[in-house]
């Protein structure tokens, strides 16, 4: 209908009247939406009412032309060169207009018309030079002129700064677009704010030296009241961090993280760590920026950040009493700090001579006076306050027992406060306070030599692996996302989670050195659901035949095949044992074929083979006898005679038999001989029925799927086949 009617509203576009101009415009829109393949033929009319003077055919025009540009490679070339001109003529007759009130908006002469040509403008000047460099005083012009102290004077503003921006705009015109955006962070509207920084972040990747003139009004939007702003703007602080500002932008951050809320302490604190490892060629610098994250907000720290201050603490042996001594009397004062007591407790086990005889003072320190009995109170308090967390506990315990090595006075009262874990619950502190009592009181003489410092750790290979593992959880979540859009920036929101630990081998299927019995026979290494079944589906040299009267009929009627007797206790290798899969011997029952899903040598039941009659039913009232027999040629079929004895002395009445099978199976049911079972079993009644197994051979379907086939009689008992 759209092919067909396209060169009649293509007419109504050339019409005189506004009215049928305007309404041919939008139906215009519809079709191209529709079939794209006819743009080519609104491109001469569309560019033509571009001169038009009525504000409804303007509009609609210039959104006709803004759909044709996507639509049509061809159509985007051609409306370069015919309708920039008269863009421009739109947008400076709308900008020096004088007051029409029919068009008028708080002052502003109707901002959709300006919005909707700053938005075609920036479709036509992206990536084409030439038109850019004719838009871009008309640009100016509207940027400055334009009034921001009216909403709609905003709007205008705003799409004129993400056109500045999107096409091949000069440098000046740009630090005017940034300007705007610096002017909108002083707006008391939290949207205008937010739109402001989301362009900014974006204007980054264009000119960064114009969005650094801004930084002390967007580092003030990271203490806004709005949580969404604030998130903003800490992404938009941590781009503009460079070489030069890191110091003092990192202290504004530092200082505000004491007195921000809980719910944004976590990405503060990120982003803070983040900063400090990414800048920190001084390391006392870094040290003490760390010291002042773990006293504010330890328990926001990451393990991977403490764990990085550890190993650089470890390799920086000029500044190991430093870090003692401040983290000793940062401990005093934030004790609650997790991550804080933990870096704490791991220092003074490993350097507490160096905090009570003050060692390696820098000049920029004051003597502190803690004696041994001092630094033994500290980690005690820390162990008795941490009652639940057993990775502080464990670190309090190893810390006690290397300071009874450093300060043998303390010795005593430290066996003490680690035999107080003796009965502990938690399996790993009772160990480790038995064992810890036990070198205090029994190994006096190796004690020294084994509680000794411990080596350097290896910062570079630690920073590798950290630096793997990064790139891991990268890798992952740029999958898990969808592509950016062209003339973006993709900005992470907040902390990036780290991927799932993948699960756990529970049965150690896939281990390499799974001990074999000596008796066990060799099974399949992929087929994992024999052995956890119990099964052995090895191929059998058994020769086929008639079942014998041990064998499972219903096993024979699905191809399953037969089940030796087996004699004699059942083994031991037919059962698992944590962590271990074990074989099975050959004593293990064989199943063959099960619906002809797996190989078997074992050749099926020929055609002719007779199959014993089963009782699938008796009572005192009835008795059900099944018979069966396969058809030639169709192992998927097999037929069923069911005969209905009565044993009551009463004759019973309209007889009906019914069955129901999974949907995989296909029943036919015959009609029964008779709706009449005589009494006292004098005569019965007989119904023949089919089932076909649509899946015949899908062993492991059927497995999974566990169906159970049940026949009824009609008022009577269920019967589970």
């Amino acid at each position: 209908m759209a092919r067909d009617l396209a060169p009649e509203v293509e007419r109504l576009l050339l019409s005189r009247d506004p009215n049928t101009k305007k309404k041919a415009a939008l139906c215009s829109i519809r079709i191209v939406r529709k079939v794209p393949d006819l743009a080519e033929n609104f491109m001469g009319s569309a560019a033509e009412n571009i001169k038009e003077k009525h504000h409804g055919v303007l509009i609609s025009v210039v959104q006709l032309c803004t759909e044709l540009c996507k639509a049509s490679k061809e159509a985007l070339e051609y409306l370069r060169k015919h309708c920039v001109e008269g863009l421009v003529r739109i947008l400076r007759d709308v900008t020096n207009s004088s007051y029409a009130p029919e068009y008028d908006i708080a002052g502003i002469t109707d901002p959709f018309l300006h919005i909707r040509v700053l938005r075609l403008m920036r479709t036509l000047g992206q990536g084409d030079a030439d038109c850019s460099e004719y838009v871009n005083d008309i640009l100016a012009q509207v940027a400055t002129k334009t009034e921001s102290n009216k909403n709609a004077g905003n709007a205008i503003l705003y799409e004129c700064v993400e056109t500045i921006m999107s096409i091949e705009a000069t440098s000046g015109l740009r630090v005017l677009a940034i300007n705007i955006l610096g002017r909108f962070l002083s707006n008391r509207d939290n949207n205008i704010r937010y739109v402001a920084l989301n362009m900014l972040m974006r204007a980054m990747a264009v000119d960064t030296q114009a969005v650094q003139r801004h930084r002390a009004t967007i580092l003030e939007c990271v203490k806004d009241a709005d949580v969404s702003i604030r998130k903003r703007a800490l992404e938009l602080v941590y781009l503009l961090i460079n070489d030069t500002n890191v110091k003092p932008l990192t202290k504004e951050l530092v200082d505000y993280l004491e007195v921000s809320d809980e719910d944004f302490k976590e990405d503060l604190t990120a982003k803070i760590c983040s900063i400090v490892e990414k800048f920190s060629e001084d390391k006392l610098w870094y040290l003490d920026q760390m010291f002042k994250v773990l006293s504010l907000a330890g328990n926001f720290v990451k393990d991977d950040v403490w764990h990085a201050l550890i190993v650089l603490i470890s390799n920086a042996s000029e500044l190991q009493g430093y870090s003692v001594r401040s983290l000793y009397k940062a401990l005093q004062a934030y004790g609650a700090q997790e991550s804080l007591v933990r870096v704490a407790v791991w220092c003074i086990g490993e350097y507490g001579e160096m905090v009570v005889n003050n060692i390696n003072m820098l000049d920029v320190e004051e003597p502190v006076t803690v004696t041994e009995s001092d630094a033994v109170d500290a980690v005690e308090l820390a162990l008795k306050r941490y009652s639940v967390d057993v990775t502080t506990r464990a670190m309090c315990l190893v810390a006690l027992l290397k300071l009874s090595s450093r300060f043998p006075p303390t010795s005593e009262r430290i066996q003490e406060i680690v035999v107080q874990n003796k009965g502990n619950t938690v399996l790993e502190l009772q160990q480790r306070s038995i064992e810890f009592n036990s070198i205090i009181q029994r190994h006096q003489s190796i004690k020294s030599s084994l509680l000794e410092r411990m080596p350097v750790l290896d910062e570079a290979s630690y920073l590798m692996k950290r630096a793997a593992s990064s790139q891991a959880t990268v890798s992952l979540t740029k999958s898990a996302t969808t592509a950016t859009p062209a003339g973006s920036l993709k900005i992470p929101n907040g902390v990036v989670k780290p991927p799932a630990a993948p699960l756990p081998d529970l049965l150690d299927l896939n281990s390499d050195d799974v001990p074999v019995t000596t008796s066990a026979t060799t099974t399949a290494p992929d087929n994992f659901l024999q052995d956890l079944l119990g099964i052995d589906l090895t191929n059998s040299s058994t020769a086929g035949g008639a079942p014998s009267a041990t064998t499972d009929i219903l096993m024979d009627l699905l191809s399953i095949g037969s089940f030796p007797v087996q004699n004699g206790p059942p083994t031991t290798s037919n059962f698992i044992t944590p962590g271990q899969v074990t074989k099975h011997a050959p004593a293990t029952p064989q199943v063959m074929d099960l619906l002809d899903g797996l190989p078997s040598s074992t050749p099926l039941p020929d055609e002719n083979t007779a199959y014993p009659s089963i009782t699938a039913f008796q009572s005192a009232t009835l008795k059900i006898t099944f018979s069966f027999k396969k058809q030639p040629g169709k192992p998927q079929e097999t037929t069923m005679h069911v005969s209905f004895t009565n044993l009551t002395s009463v004759a019973l009445t309209d007889f009906m038999f019914q069955a129901a099978v999974p949907k995989f199976i296909q029943l036919r049911l015959d009609p029964a001989s008779s709706s009449i079972l005589p009494a006292s079993g004098n005569g019965s009644v007989t119904q023949s029925l089919s089932v076909t197994n649509n899946q015949h051979g899908q062993y492991y379907k059927l497995m999974c799927q566990g169906h159970v086939t049940c026949l009824s009689l009609s008022g009577g008992p269920w019967i589970w086949a």
